[in-house]
C-alpha cells in the first residue's frame, strides 16, 4: 500500500512539473507572439498604404523605402522564427539524450532484478522465518534478521527506482511530443512568412527597375542616407550610454559582495582563506564573452571583409557625385557585392541592434571588445536575432539590392568615433 502510495505520488510531482515546465512554455510563446502580431501590424499598416497609392505614386522612392520596410519586418519574423526552430531542436535533443539515459538505467535494473530472482530460483533460499527459526543462536537469528531487512529495504528501493524512471520516461516522452508539436507549428508560420516574403520581393524589384534611373529617386536616397548617418550616430551613442550604466550597475554589485565578504570574514574568522576569494562577476547582457584572446584592436589592417569578392566604390569621407553634382560625407565605406552575396561579421561580438533606416534599410550592429561596434547596411535576408553571440566569419544576412546594385555599407566605430574602415581591413 505505501509502495503504490509513493509510485502515485511521483507520478503526481513528474506529472506537475510536465504541466509547469508546458504552461512556462505557453507564457513565452505567448509573449513571442505577442510581438510578432505588432509587426504583422505593421506590415499590414504598410501594405494599406502601398494599396492607397496612385500608379503614378508608385513609381517612386518613397514607396521603394515602404516595400524595403515590409521586406525588413518579413525577415526579422523569419529570423525570430528561425531562432525558435534551432531553440525546440536543442530542447528535443536534450529530452532525447535524457531518455536514452532514462532507458539504460531501467534496462540494467531490470537486468539486475532479473539475476537476483534467478540466483532465488536457482539456489532455492529457505523463507525468512525458516533462515531465523534455524538459527544457532540468538545472536544469529538477530543478524539474520538485520540482513533480511535490509535486503528487502534495498530490493523495495531498485523496485521504487525502477517505476519511478518508467514514470519519468513517460513523462519525458509526453515532453517530446508537445515540443514536437508546437516545433511544427513554427516551421508552417515560417514556411508561410517566406512565401509572403517572396511576392514582397517580386513587387519591390518591379518598383527598383522603374526607378534605377530617376534622378529624383537617387536625390532622394541621397537625403535619406544623410539622415541616416545621424540614426546610425545616435544608435551607436545608445549602445555606449547601455554599456556605462551596465558597468557602473556591475560595480555597485562587486562593492557591495566585497562589502559582505568583509562583513564575514571579521564575523567568522575561520573561513579568512576561503573569504580571500573575489565574487565571480557575471558579465554584463549583449558584452561578448570573447572566444578568442585576440582583442579588436589587434586587427588594425588584419580585419576580415564582410563579403567575399568585393570592392570598395565609395570611401570613408568626402565623396563627391558628379552625375548629381553633389558631395557628401561617408561614414564608412560602400562594397559592391560580386557573386557572393553573404554579409559575415568581421570579428567575435554580440547582436547588439537590428533596425529599419530609411535610406540605409535594414541594419545590423555588433558589439565587440574595448568598445568597438561594426555596422552592416543595406541588408536582405538576416540570420541572427539581437543578443546572439556570433563568430568571425559566421554569417549574419545577405546584401540587399539598391538603386546602385547590391551594395553593402559597412563602418568600423570605438565608443562615438567613427573610423576609416580601409584602414582596418584587410588588404587585398
Amino acid at each position: 500500500m505505501v509502495a503504490r502510495l509513493k509510485i502515485s505520488l511521483i507520478f503526481f510531482l513528474l506529472s506537475s512539473l510536465l504541466i509547469d515546465k508546458s504552461a512556462q512554455n505557453n507564457s513565452q510563446i505567448s509573449s513571442k507572439q505577442k510581438e510578432l502580431n505588432i509587426i504583422k501590424g505593421e506590415i499590414s499598416k504598410i501594405e494599406k498604404e502601398i494599396q492607397n497609392k496612385s500608379k503614378k505614386e508608385k513609381e517612386t522612392y518613397q514607396l521603394l523605402q515602404k516595400y524595403d520596410k515590409q521586406t525588413f519586418l518579413l525577415n526579422k519574423i523569419i529570423a525570430n522564427y528561425r531562432n525558435d526552430i534551432n531553440e525546440k531542436e536543442n530542447t528535443i535533443a536534450d529530452i532525447r539524450k535524457k531518455n536514452e539515459e532514462l532507458t539504460k538505467k531501467i534496462n540494467q535494473l531490470q537486468t539486475d532484478y532479473a539475476k537476483y530472482v534467478k540466483a532465488v530460483y536457482k539456489k532455492k533460499i529457505q523463507s525468512d522465518l525458516a533462515l531465523i527459526f534455524n538459527s544457532e543462536s540468538l545472536s544469529q537469528a538477530l543478524s539474520r534478521i538485520f540482513y533480511l531487512k535490509r535486503f528487502s529495504d534495498r530490493r523495495r528501493k531498485d523496485l521504487d527506482v525502477l517505476e519511478k524512471s518508467r514514470i519519468e520516461l513517460a513523462a519525458s516522452e509526453g515532453l517530446i511530443k508537445k515540443e514536437l508539436e508546437v516545433k511544427n507549428i513554427v516551421v508552417n508560420e515560417k514556411i508561410e512568412e517566406e512565401n509572403s516574403l517572396k511576392k514582397k520581393t517580386i513587387d519591390r524589384r518591379k518598383v527598383l527597375n522603374t526607378i534605377k534611373r530617376d534622378r529624383k529617386a537617387l536625390l532622394d536616397e541621397l537625403n535619406a542616407k544623410k539622415k541616416a548617418e545621424v540614426v546610425i550616430k545616435n544608435l551607436i551613442a545608445k549602445l555606449n550610454s547601455e554599456k556605462i550604466k551596465r558597468e557602473n550597475e556591475n560595480k555597485l554589485r562587486n562593492k557591495v559582495a566585497g562589502e559582505k565578504k568583509l562583513m564575514d570574514k571579521n564575523t567568522e574568522s575561520v573561513s579568512l582563506k576561503k573569504n580571500l576569494t573575489s565574487p565571480p562577476v557575471n558579465l554584463p547582457k549583449n558584452i561578448p564573452n570573447n572566444q578568442s584572446p585576440v582583442v579588436f584592436q589587434q586587427l588594425k589592417g588584419k580585419l576580415m571583409w564582410p563579403i567575399n569578392g568585393g570592392r570598395i566604390i565609395r570611401r570613408f569621407g568626402e565623396n563627391k557625385n558628379f552625375s548629381l553634382n553633389t558631395v557628401t560625407l561617408n561614414y564608412g565605406v560602400d562594397i559592391k557585392a560580386g557573386s557572393d552575396f553573404k554579409v559575415k561579421s568581421v570579428a567575435s561580438g554580440v547582436v547588439s541592434a537590428i533596425e529599419w533606416i530609411p535610406g540605409y534599410g535594414s541594419i545590423i550592429i555588433i558589439s565587440h571588445n574595448d568598445d568597438f561596434r561594426t555596422v552592416y547596411s543595406h541588408l536582405n535576408e538576416i540570420l541572427v536575432i539581437e543578443g546572439n553571440t556570433v563568430n568571425a566569419g559566421q554569417p549574419i544576412a545577405s546584401v540587399g539590392e539598391t538603386i546602385e546594385g547590391n551594395i553593402l555599407h559597412f563602418e568600423v566605430w570605438n565608443s562615438r568615433e567613427n573610423l576609416n574602415p580601409e584602414i582596418w581591413l584587410a588588404k587585398k
